[in-house]
C-alpha cells in the first residue's frame, strides 16, 4: 500500500500524458485525470475531500487577485493579433520587404524573418503568422529557386518568434505563472511579504534574447546565401529601385503599435493589461482604416478612423503631462475639456471602424476567433490547476523536489533536468499544457534553490518557443502543413525546421551561460 501511494503522483503523470497522446481534449483530459486520481487517493487515505469542495472558491477567489487580473490581458491581446492579422498587416509588410531585400541573396529569406519578428512584435498569433506568410511568400521563395526545405523552415520558425518577442501570450501566461512560483518560493522559505516578478519585467527580459534570436535567424540566411547559394538565390530588382513610400506606409503602423503597447509597458507608464487595451483599440482603428467596409464612403470611414487614432494617441499623451482626475485640486478645465473632446473623437473613430469592419464580415470572425482562443486558454488553466492540485496533495512536489535536489551540480544540474525534460515535453505537449502543468511543480523549487526568477522565465519560455518547431505536434509545421503546395513534402519542412531548433537551442545555452542577457534591461528599468 505504502508503495503504491509513494508512486501515485507518477503514475497520474504518465495517465494524463497517455491519454493526451490518444488525442483527448487536453483541459478535460487533466482534470478528468485528476478527478479519477483524487478519487484513488480518497480511497486510499490519501487525499482529502475538501479540496475539491474548496476548488471552485480558489479559482474564483485567485482570478479576483489583483496579481492574477493580468490575465485579462490575454484576451486583448488575442483580439489584437487577430485583428491586424484580417487587416492584411503581413501582406503589405512582405511586399514591403520584399522590394528592401528580396534582390540580395537570400534576401527573401530575410525579408521573411524581419517580418516575423515585426509580426510577433504586434500580433503574436502564431497560427495566423504562419499561415498567412505561408500563403504569400512560400510560393514566390520557390518561384525564385529557394530550396522547399529553406523556405518552408524559415516561415516556420519566424511564425514563432511571437512566442518570445513581447508582448506574448506566452510570456503573459509564463510570468502569471512564475509569479505565483515566486510567491510561493518566498513563502516556504519564511518570507511573507515577498518580492514580486510581474509580466512587465519578464516582457523586459525576453526583449534582448528576441532580437538577439533574430539576428541569429537572420545570420543564418546570410550564411546559407554564402555557402549554398544555390538554395537562396537572388530575385530580380524591382523596376525603379525600392518603393520608400510603399515601404514607409507598411512599416509606420506597425511600429507605432509595438512603441504605444510595448513601449508603454517597459516605460512603467502602463500596466500589461491596460497597453493591451490600448493595442486592441490600435488595431480596430488600424482595421477600420485598411478595411472598406461596403458600401457607402470609403474616403470618409479612412479619415474619422484616422482622426480617431490620432485622437487616441493625443489622449494617451495628455494623460503623461497632465493630471486628467476630475474632482481634484487647482484648475486643468482646459485639459480636461480637451480630453474629453479627445475621448469623444476617438469614440467616433471606433465606432466607424466597427461598422466597416462588421459590414465587411471582418469584426464577426475576429470575435469569434477571440472568444475560441480565450475560452481554451482559461477551460485549460482550470483543467491544468485542478491537476496540479491534485498532484501536490498526493506529494508529487515532494517526489519532484527530492529528484532535483539529488541531481549532481546543484541548482545547474536541476536547472539542466528541467529544461530537457520540457523540450522533450514539447515533442508531445502544447506550450499551454507545459506551462500551466509543468512550471507550477517545478518553478518553485529551482526558486528556492536560488535561480532568478526572470532568468529562468525567458529560458523556459525560450525553450517553450521549440516545442512549435519540434516533429511529431509543431504546430508551426502543421499550420504550414496545411497550406503549403504539393511539392513542398513533409520531411522537408521537418528539414527546414532543424537548423532553427538548433539555433533556439544554441540561445538557450546562450542566455543560461550569461544570465545577464535577461536580467539586465529589467534591472535597468525597474531597479
Amino acid at each position: 500500500m505504502d508503495l503504491l501511494l509513494e508512486y501515485l503522483p507518477f503514475l497520474m503523470f504518465i495517465a494524463a500524458f497517455a491519454a493526451l497522446l490518444r488525442g483527448y481534449p487536453v483541459a478535460f483530459t487533466l482534470a478528468g485525470v485528476a478527478l479519477a486520481f483524487a478519487l484513488i487517493g480518497w480511497s486510499l487515505g490519501a487525499f482529502d475531500a475538501i479540496h475539491m469542495r474548496a476548488f471552485p472558491q480558489r479559482i474564483y477567489g485567485g482570478m479576483m487577485e489583483m496579481d492574477r487580473q493580468i490575465l485579462v490581458a490575454v484576451p486583448l491581446f488575442v483580439f489584437m493579433g487577430v485583428m491586424l492579422e484580417k487587416s492584411r498587416l503581413a501582406e503589405e509588410l512582405l511586399g514591403a520587404m520584399g522590394d528592401l531585400f528580396g534582390s540580395l541573396r537570400g534576401g527573401l529569406g530575410i525579408s521573411v524573418v524581419v517580418v516575423g519578428a515585426l509580426l510577433a512584435a504586434s500580433t503574436g498569433i502564431v497560427g495566423a503568422t504562419v499561415v498567412t506568410m505561408g500563403l504569400l511568400s512560400l510560393p514566390t521563395m520557390l518561384k525564385r529557386g529557394y530550396s522547399p526545405a529553406l523556405a518552408s523552415g524559415s516561415i516556420a520558425a519566424s511564425g514563432t518568434l511571437g512566442q518570445i518577442i513581447p508582448p506574448s501570450i506566452v510570456l503573459v501566461l509564463l510570468g502569471d505563472q512564475m509569479s505565483n512560483a515566486y510567491a510561493t518560493a518566498q513563502r516556504a522559505q519564511g518570507v511573507f511579504s515577498p518580492d514580486i516578478v510581474s509580466v512587465g519585467d519578464l516582457f523586459a527580459g525576453a526583449l534582448i534574447p528576441g532580437l538577439l534570436l533574430v539576428g541569429a535567424y537572420v545570420l543564418y540566411q546570410v550564411g546559407v546565401a554564402i555557402f549554398r547559394p544555390a538554395d537562396a538565390p537572388a530575385a530580380p530588382k524591382p523596376e525603379g529601385g525600392a518603393d520608400w513610400g510603399r515601404i514607409l506606409k507598411a512599416l509606420l503602423p506597425p511600429l507605432a503599435l509595438i512603441v504605444a503597447v510595448l513601449g508603454s509597458i517597459l516605460a512603467g507608464l502602463a500596466t500589461p493589461t491596460e497597453a493591451a487595451a490600448v493595442g486592441a483599440a490600435g488595431a480596430i482603428f488600424l482595421a477600420g482604416f485598411r478595411n472598406a467596409g461596403g458600401n457607402g464612403n470609403p474616403r470618409g470611414g479612412q479619415i474619422v478612423a484616422a482622426l480617431g487614432a490620432l485622437a487616441l494617441i493625443g489622449l494617451v499623451g495628455l494623460s503623461l503631462i497632465i493630471d486628467l482626475r476630475l474632482g481634484r485640486e487647482g484648475g486643468g478645465g482646459a485639459a480636461i475639456n480637451l480630453a474629453f473632446a479627445l475621448c469623444a473623437l476617438a469614440a467616433a473613430g471606433a465606432a466607424v471602424s466597427l461598422i466597416r469592419l462588421k459590414r465587411s464580415g471582418v469584426l464577426d470572425e475576429v470575435m469569434t476567433s477571440t472568444a475560441r482562443i480565450s475560452a481554451m486558454v482559461f477551460v485549460i488553466l482550470i483543467g491544468a490547476a485542478l491537476f496540479a492540485l491534485v498532484f501536490r496533495e498526493l506529494g508529487g512536489d515532494e517526489v519532484v523536489r527530492h529528484a532535483l535536489e539529488a541531481v549532481p551540480g546543484g541548482k545547474w544540474g536541476a536547472l539542466a533536468i528541467v529544461m530537457l525534460v520540457m523540450f522533450v515535453l514539447g515533442f508531445f505537449l502544447d506550450f499551454i499544457e507545459i506551462t500551466f502543468v509543468v512550471v507550477p511543480i517545478v518553478a518553485p523549487i529551482l526558486l528556492m534553490m536560488g535561480v532568478d526568477p526572470v532568468w529562468l522565465g525567458v529560458l523556459m519560455a525560450l525553450n517553450l518557443q521549440t516545442s512549435f518547431l519540434t516533429p511529431p505536434f509543431g504546430f508551426a509545421l502543421f499550420y504550414l502543413r496545411g497550406v503549403a503546395p504539393p511539392q513542398v513534402t513533409t520531411g522537408a519542412i521537418y528539414r527546414g525546421a532543424a537548423p532553427f531548433v538548433a539555433i533556439q537551442l544554441l540561445m538557450i545555452l546562450v542566455v543560461a551561460l550569461m544570465p545577464w542577457l535577461a536580467t539586465w534591461l529589467p534591472g535597468a528599468l525597474y531597479g
